[in-house]
C-alpha cells in the first residue's frame, strides 16, 4: 500500500480559502447547530451491509462502478439518521472526473485534490488520478467517498451555514473552524466504514493502515495555498486525523464526532 498524499478540498473550505489533555484549552463557544446539532443523539449508523465491487484494473470503468455502489450504501445508511435527526434528506450528485480543471459547481476542479464536494449544487467531484488505485483492494476508494459525504451530511444537517466567513483578519478561527470542519467529516467517515466493516470482508490492518498514516491524506498546496504549513493548520495533525477517523469506526455513530466540543489538543 501507498501512503496517501491526495487532499480533500469541500467546497465550504474552498470558499473559505479562496473568497485531550486534562490540562487542554477548551473549545472556544460556537451555535449550536455545531455543538448540539440533533445528529448527534441519533444513535449508532445502524447499516451493516455494503457489498464492494470489485476493483481490478483501476479503470475509470471500475472506479465509477465502484463509487455508484457504495455511494448508494451511504446514502441508505445515512437517510435514516437525517430524517430522526429533523432535517430535509436529498442524495448528492457525483461526477468522476480524469483530469483538473473540470466544473464543479464550486469553481475549477483543482489539481492535486482527490475529491471536493461542493454545496452550490450538492455534487461530489472525484478525481481519478492515474495512480489513484495503486492495489486493486486499496480502501483510499471507500475512505475518500465517504470523507466527501461526511461533508454532504454537515451540509443537509446545516453546519456549513454556521461556519465563518473569512474576513482577512480573522485566520486564527476560521483555521480552527476548518480543523474542526475537517476532522469531523473524517469521523464520519469512519462512523460508516466501521457500520458496515464486517460486511467488506477485510483485515483489520488495512483499516489500520490508514488510522497509521493520516487517514484520506493532506496536500493543500495543490490549491495554490503557499503559506507554511496550511495542510496541517486547516485540517489537523496526522496523529489527530487518524484519531478522529478510528473514533468514529469505534463509535458507529455521529455521536462520537462532535468535534465542536472537543479540546484544542484533539483539533490542532
Amino acid at each position: 500500500m501507498r501512503i496517501p498524499r491526495s487532499a480533500l478540498v469541500a467546497g465550504a473550505l474552498a470558499s473559505l480559502l479562496l473568497g485531550g489533555t486534562a490540562h487542554a484549552a477548551a473549545a472556544p463557544a460556537y451555535k449550536p447547530v455545531l455543538t448540539k446539532n440533533p445528529l448527534y443523539k441519533t444513535g449508532k449508523l445502524g447499516f451493516d451491509t455494503c457489498e464492494e465491487p470489485a476493483v481490478r484494473s483501476g479503470s475509470v470503468e471500475e472506479v465509477k462502478g465502484y463509487l455508484d455502489v457504495v455511494l448508494d450504501c451511504l446514502n441508505a445508511a445515512w437517510e435514516p439518521r437525517i430524517k430522526q435527526a429533523g432535517h430535509t434528506f436529498s442524495k448528492p450528485g457525483l461526477q468522476v472526473i480524469t483530469k483538473p480543471g473540470a466544473k464543479t459547481g464550486c469553481g475549477k476542479f483543482p489539481a492535486g485534490v482527490q475529491a471536493l464536494y461542493c454545496t452550490a449544487n450538492n455534487k461530489i467531484t472525484y478525481w481519478v488520478s492515474p495512480r489513484l488505485v495503486e492495489e486493486p483492494t486499496d480502501l483510499i476508494l471507500m475512505l475518500v467517498l465517504a470523507h466527501e459525504y461526511g461533508h454532504h451530511v454537515q451540509h443537509l444537517t446545516g453546519m456549513f451555514d454556521a461556519l465563518t466567513e473569512y474576513n482577512g483578519k480573522n485566520e486564527a478561527r476560521v483555521l480552527d473552524e476548518a480543523r474542526r470542519f475537517e476532522l469531523q467529516a473524517e469521523c464520519l467517515s469512519g462512523v460508516f466504514t466501521g457500520s458496515v466493516w464486517h460486511s467488506l470482508g477485510r483485515k483489520e490492518t488495512e483499516f489500520a493502515y490508514y488510522v497509521k498514516n493520516s487517514g484520506t491524506g493532506l496536500d493543500l498546496s495543490a490549491i495554490g495555498v503557499e503559506v507554511e504549513g496550511w495542510a496541517e493548520k486547516s485540517h489537523g495533525k496526522a496523529a489527530n486525523i487518524g484519531r478522529w477517523l478510528k473514533r468514529g469506526y469505534d463509535t458507529e455513530s455521529a455521536g462520537g464526532c462532535n468535534t465542536w466540543k472537543a479540546p484544542k489538543s484533539q483539533v490542532s
